[in-house]
């Protein structure tokens, strides 16, 4: 018994300690989840209890900026360390628990019961169990037996159903099946379709069960997509790639905190969004210090719905992240294929339902990207006989994650560049959601039928839908005291009669005051956004700003008070400007299953001032998807972005000087 004491004892003085020297927006380390779950368990009995979501809960802002002051001010003399704390969201006898718990102390210092709408994000666990019900339950499997299917090769999985205005709720989800018949391990291509079934994620039991029609499952024949089992002729052909630097990486990684090029930044790691960056800073050479330009930005949702409003589809309109986690979803990813050979990989780790930690391999690539970009460039031939060129190579640093959320692969990038820019990117991979149909050819469509959808081959329709990503971006451009300025381009009349041109036109600017004004519907007419600081400015009295350079320009189709929208009612403007509130992360909510879109941005953004304060930017961007027989059987990337770029932050380019050494 003493010995078991002792070994404890240690146990908690090493997370003590870690806890001490980690940077405070460091994710959790495993020993902390460890510890976490401890703390968790000593006080609900873990025989009825799930870990739905575990995350650092970050100390407020204001502490932050004050342990980095004390930090740049003593540089050898390490500041002190800020409480550690973790945010649990748990089911507990049927009930959703919000627990936050004190690391340092190992003290649960509060708990509540959630009584709102909504549940929290699916756990792989869960997902996994409600899953195999169907292959226990009669009606099922005669189903499976009348279509002559063979049971060993069928797959099941779990779907959210969103909410259509029921006045009660129970966690609950659909079950779908595909399949493999061994044939293919693209089970997305060949599904059960007819067949479903309604499962109770708590009492982990079949409510109902449908089976409507019994269209041909898909052959497999042509869905393939792994290199050991295709067949020849193979092609195109590409020679492979290397990328040597002769002095090594250009980046330092400190545990979390990475230096590049005149970058700095924190990665951080989290269940629900995957990839966190915090406290972005460049550094300016005429001013000879770091400047402020990112504080946080994450992806707070990504908002996918389906556009097939039948029995078997309607429901179908997901929440990548609240619902089933984009960190959760992280994939392991693979040396010279997901990141080139210059790529430095990290490692991630989650809580999984019993609270323990699960290592995700390789979770993170970092690399500097070498692709033939110009950075800047010009030939002058004007001066009599002289011919001048100069060119600089472009190099950027990216820091990359896959999230795999069911059929689709999402690329996440963020990509660092010396002048100031950070480019978003989002590459859109995997397998389309598909649904079977009874037609072979376009021609067998007649009249007035909506296929909801195109026919990619027998019996094959990939469904249309849309992609909403909203981004959290909580800039600080050179400090917290921030406004969010719009400046629309007018067309004028040219009033002097003497100048034969009629038009032109100008550039007029509007600083939004309020919340309301910070509300941008993109594309209606010629504006450009930026957050600029008020009280800073350049030599000649610009004021210093980033802008937002926005990337593919959709905007819902749904009818506003369709219940899906009601939920994903913060896409309805692609930008939002609110003051900072650490509160106020998740553009759909806390609990999102099932969720009433009644805390969402749309409710909780009101008509707060927003000039010269601490704010912070949501940006949608949006993707209409029409599905193409070439995105069959896996689907070729397709690629989105958008870019934060400096406007005025710096007196000059300030990549004049750049040297790339050889």
């Amino acid at each position: 018994m003493k010995i078991k004491i002792v070994v404890v004892l240690v146990l908690i003085q090493l997370v003590y300690w870690s806890c001490a020297e980690a940077h405070p927006l460091d994710p959790l380390s495993p020993s902390e989840l460890n510890l976490v779950r401890t703390i968790v368990t000593n006080s609900y009995p873990p025989s009825n209890l799930t870990f739905q979501y575990v995350a650092l809960d970050e100390p407020d802002k204001p502490q932050i900026l004050s342990w980095l002051s004390s930090k740049s001010k003593a540089p050898h003399s390490p500041p002190l360390p800020l409480p550690r704390r973790a945010f649990v969201v748990a089911r507990f006898k049927k009930q959703s628990l919000e627990i936050t718990v004190d690391l340092s102390t190992r003290s649960i210092i509060s708990s509540r019961v959630y009584n709102g709408h909504g549940f929290p994000t699916l756990t792989f666990a869960e997902q996994g169990l409600v899953s195999k019900l169907p292959f226990s339950y009669e009606p099922f499997k005669e189903s499976i037996k009348k279509r002559g299917l063979n049971m060993s090769e069928v797959v099941c999985a779990a779907f959210t159903v969103g909410w259509y205005g029921e006045e009660n709720t129970k966690r609950i989800v659909k079950v779908k099946c595909y399949y493999a018949n061994g044939a293919t391990a693209n089970l997305y291509a060949r599904p059960v379709e007819g067949v479903s079934m309604v499962a109770d994620l708590d009492d982990m039991t079949i409510l109902s069960f449908s089976d409507r029609f019994g269209i041909p499952v898909p052959k497999a024949e042509g869905t393939e997509y792994r290199a050991s089992k295709l067949k020849p002729p193979f092609g195109p052909k590409l020679n492979a790639i290397n990328v040597t630097q002769p002095h090594g990486p250009g980046f330092a990684i400190d545990g979390h905190s990475v230096s590049w090029a005149n970058w700095k930044f924190h990665l951080g790691f989290d269940f629900r969004v995957g990839p966190i960056i915090s406290l972005a800073s460049i550094y300016d050479m005429e001013k000879h210090k770091y400047r402020e330009v990112l504080y946080r930005g994450f992806i707070s949702e990504v908002y996918v719905p389906y556009q097939d409003p039948t029995e078997e589809w309607y429901y179908t309109t997901y929440f990548d992240c609240g619902e089933y986690g984009f960190g959760q979803s992280a994939s392991s990813l693979e040396p010279l294929r997901d990141c080139p050979s210059n790529a430095h990989f990290l490692d991630a780790f989650y809580a999984d339902a019993n609270g323990k930690p699960v290592k995700i391999s390789n979770a993170f690539c970092i690399f500097e990207k070498y692709a033939g970009d110009i950075m800047w460039r010009h030939t002058e031939i004007a001066i009599p006989n002289q011919v001048i060129t100069e060119a600089r190579a472009d190099v950027s640093l990216v820091v990359r994650m896959v999230s795999t959320v069911g059929n689709y692969d999402y690329i996440i990038d963020w990509e660092f560049k010396p002048s100031g820019s950070i480019k978003f990117g989002v590459g859109l991979t995997g397998i389309l959601g598909m649904k079977g149909g009874a037609y072979s050819n376009m021609d067998q469509i007649k009249g007035e039928i909506d296929i909801h959808g195109t026919l990619l081959s027998d019996n094959t329709i990939g469904v249309y839908h849309d992609h909403f990503f909203t981004y959290y971006l909580d800039l600080d451009i050179d400090g917290q005291r921030n406004s969010f300025v719009k400046t629309t381009l007018e067309t004028r009349k040219v009033k002097d009669h003497k100048i034969p041109r009629k038009s032109y036109w100008t550039a007029v600017t509007e600083t939004a005051k309020t919340e309301a004004d910070g509300r941008v519907k993109l594309g209606l007419e010629a504006a450009e956004l930026a957050v600029v600081n008020p009280n800073k400015k350049t030599k000649q009295g610009n004021k210093i700003g980033y802008r937002l350079l926005p990337g593919s320009v959709a905007h819902p189709l749904l009818a506003t008070d369709d219940y899906p929208q009601i939920r994903g009612a913060f896409s309805n403007y692609n930008v939002w400007v609110t003051p900072y509130n650490k509160s106020e992360k998740w553009a759909s909510g806390m609990f999102v299953d099932r969720s009433r879109g009644d805390d969402t941005i749309a409710v909780w953004s009101r008509d707060r001032e927003i000039e010269k304060k601490d704010i912070v930017l949501w940006y949608t961007m949006g993707l209409h998807h029409v599905p193409a027989q070439e995105d069959y059987p896996v689907m070729p990337t397709l690629s989105a972005g958008f870019e934060l770029r400096p406007t005025n932050f710096f007196e000059a380019n300030p990549v004049l000087k750049t040297i790339i050494s050889n």
